[in-house]
């Protein structure tokens, strides 16, 4: 045991509320095992390696702590349960690891050893080495191979140490990153304390919410008795409702409510009904509505966000559409809490309780949104296929509905649709924005009922660039920005991928800022990082590096190209990689997989080089780095915005 005082650690303020964590990691080769334990209150890091009786002590010690790690939920408290029931966890390492079967599978046993685990890998799963490039920490893999047929040696085991070591100060930083979540849970917890407990914070959002509503699990035999709500009134695109009422008699005929997982999944899929919507070509399905002008536009003037505040959970009250298999109200406590919390938040007196108010509404937040789609997971209490149908099928007609009688207005322009709300524009005039507010209202009086009102909310848009339905950036009246989609998003310390290129979009379209001046006076080297990972079907990475042989092509046009003769080999599973103006640098290639030939990674330069050390903080731009592959980059994405520049 190797026991050592870490004061450079920062307690989280979850301390607070008085749980007390210990963040850990495991590594397990065929003859030895280790783990590295950190204390956040006491600062203290332990090291075992190899002794069950010192993981036994520490485990008895912190048994109703919480357990926190990367991956734990499926890996690490499986290594250490079997450890701790004189298991051997190299044969849980390959039954999780390399038959992909779950670890709760391998033995029964695992439920009478008891643990509270928390999991800060985020939904959808996220590796923490690509987290950590992100972070801009050093990305570097240890040497020694998990397969070894051997007994580590003394230098094997210290580095080993210093890898684990890495990897839990690096979920201490994820953790820090993502507090909120922890938080949100924390707070189901203590506001239902007769329906979960602190056992429970491990639980995914789904599953907690599903406890919180005292779902006994039932087997529905009506997944495609879905119907149609009577606010609904449909003319011009009433062919889309009789598209949902062909599926409803096709799917029943079919028998599709017993087809199994992947063939109902297969079918669902299928289904799509495309329809041009105020001049906009729209998909209807069994998710979500989706409409968007085909070319990219720019649109400036008297334009709306027309919201559907709090869409699906509103209806699923209004309606009564709360999942069949729930045994209390509490759905409806929790929502009517988070609509006082959001009351308090928009009539705060300072900003700084504005956001204690705002911060309060996200475990009630969270469970609202998780309800819907536990209710079409087979697997949890709150499963409700036919009551998910009839809220995705209704939410679509009814917005459908909203289109269709605001296309009467003089001049209306749609600009897009999606799940809950839309993107329109109207004359400038005080009679075209009466109009369309008359119609929202009368809409709103037809939708709630007496259980739940479902209301809209305007907001008033100066200018939006859009790419299509899921990438848009709008400047409202007031300035704020809204910045949707992959290329616009704002990003965050675990969700880093070249962010000169996001930055250099949003201060063109929100300040006109030429991207060469974004690009150029920036030097901080974290900002052009591109993070890129080696999947399981390849084998290894190459790296073209070395004097390249120039080849020429092309009769009237010459092209020029190179070829390199000599590459690099590497084995890690993480790169983050920079454009070069060296030439001697070329592309980063994935080998070993069943094409046969090497493939360049996608979204990366012709030329380039590989920095995986730390790039936080004071580490600059170097001279090599080509400067004008950024630019070109961001110039090619504000195209695809319909964007010249």
């Amino acid at each position: 045991m190797n026991r050592r005082q870490v004061a450079n650690y920062h307690v989280p303020p979850v301390y607070e509320k008085g749980d007390l964590m210990i963040f850990y990691d495991f590594e397990v080769f065929k003859y030895d095992w280790l783990v590295v334990c950190v204390d956040m209150v006491k600062k203290t890091e332990q090291v075992i390696i190899n002794s069950p009786d010192e993981l036994r002590a520490l485990y008895e010690q912190n048994i109703s702590n919480i357990w926190v790690g990367f991956n734990n939920r499926h890996y690490d408290q499986y290594i250490m349960k079997a450890i701790l029931l004189g298991l051997d966890p190299k044969k849980v390492n390959d039954w999780i690891v390399v038959q992909k079967k779950e670890g709760w599978q391998f033995s029964g046993a695992f439920n009478k050893v008891p643990m509270i685990n928390y999991d800060v890998m985020p939904n959808p799963p996220v590796g923490l080495k690509t987290l950590e490039g992100f972070l801009g920490s050093n990305i570097k893999e240890t040497e020694v191979p998990f397969d070894i047929d051997r007994p580590l040696t003394q230098q094997e085991i210290k580095q080993t140490v210093f890898y684990c070591r890495h990897d839990v100060e690096e979920t201490i930083k994820v953790f820090m990153q993502t507090v909120d979540v922890f938080d949100a849970m924390h707070g189901i917890i203590q506001a239902f304390p007769d329906m979960v407990n602190l056992s429970n914070i491990g639980d995914s959002e789904a599953r907690i919410t599903a406890k919180v509503l005292g779902c006994s699990k039932r087997d529905w035999d009506d997944e495609f008795e879905f119907f149609f709500l009577p606010c609904i009134r449909l003319n011009k695109y009433k062919c889309v409702q009789e598209w949902f009422e062909q599926k409803r008699q096709e799917a029943l005929t079919l028998g599709v409510q017993h087809y199994d997982k992947a063939a109902k999944k297969a079918w669902y899929k299928a289904q799509s009904f495309t329809i041009t919507v105020a001049g906009i070509p729209h998909t209807f399905g069994f998710g979500g509505l989706h409409g968007a002008t085909e070319k990219p536009s720019h649109f400036k003037g008297a334009l709306y966000h027309v919201d559907v505040n709090n869409y699906y959970p509103s209806m699923l009250i209004a309606w009564q559409l709360v999942t069949r298999a729930a045994t209390n109200d509490n759905y409806t406590k929790v929502y009517k809490t988070r609509k006082a919390l959001k009351y308090k938040q928009t009539h705060a007196a300072t900003r700084g309780e504005a956001k204690k108010w705002k911060k309060a509404q996200l475990p009630y937040k969270k469970m609202l949104n998780a309800l819907s789609g536990a209710m079409k997971d087979a697997t949890n209490p709150a499963y409700d296929p036919r009551n998910n149908n009839c809220m995705c099928i209704n939410g679509q007609l009814m917005l459908l509905d909203l289109i269709e009688h605001l296309e009467v207005i003089p001049g209306f322009q749609l600009v897009q649709s999606n799940t809950d709300g839309l993107i329109v524009q109207v004359p400038d005039t005080d009679e075209a924005f009466t109009m369309m507010d008359d119609i929202c209202w009368e809409w709103e009086q037809r939708c709630s009922t007496e259980y739940c009102e479902i209301l809209l909310e305007l907001d008033c848009i100066h200018e939006i660039y859009q790419k299509d339905v899921n990438n848009y950036l709008w400047v409202d009246i007031d300035g704020n920005v809204e910045r949707i989609g992959k290329y616009l998003k704002e990003l965050s310390p675990i969700d880093n991928d070249l962010p000169i290129l996001n930055k250099a979009l949003v201060d063109y379209m929100v300040h006109g800022t030429p991207v060469e001046q974004t690009v150029n006076n920036c030097d901080d080297l974290i900002m052009f990082q591109k993070l890129v990972k080696l999947s399981d079907k390849f084998q290894w990475v190459e790296h073209e590096h070395c004097t390249p042989v120039e080849r020429k092509t092309g009769v009237r046009v010459i092209k020029t190209h190179y070829e390199y003769p000599e590459t690099e080999r590497y084995t890690y599973k993480c790169y983050r990689v920079f454009a070069s103006n060296d030439f001697r640098d070329g592309r980063l290639l994935k080998c070993g997989g069943q094409r046969g030939k090497p493939e360049k990674f996608a979204d990366t330069p012709y030329h380039c080089f590989v920095y995986n050390d730390s790039v936080d903080g004071s580490v600059k731009v170097p001279e090599k780095l080509d400067r004008q592959w950024y630019i070109d980059e961001a110039k090619k994405r504000l195209k695809q915005f319909g964007v010249t520049v």
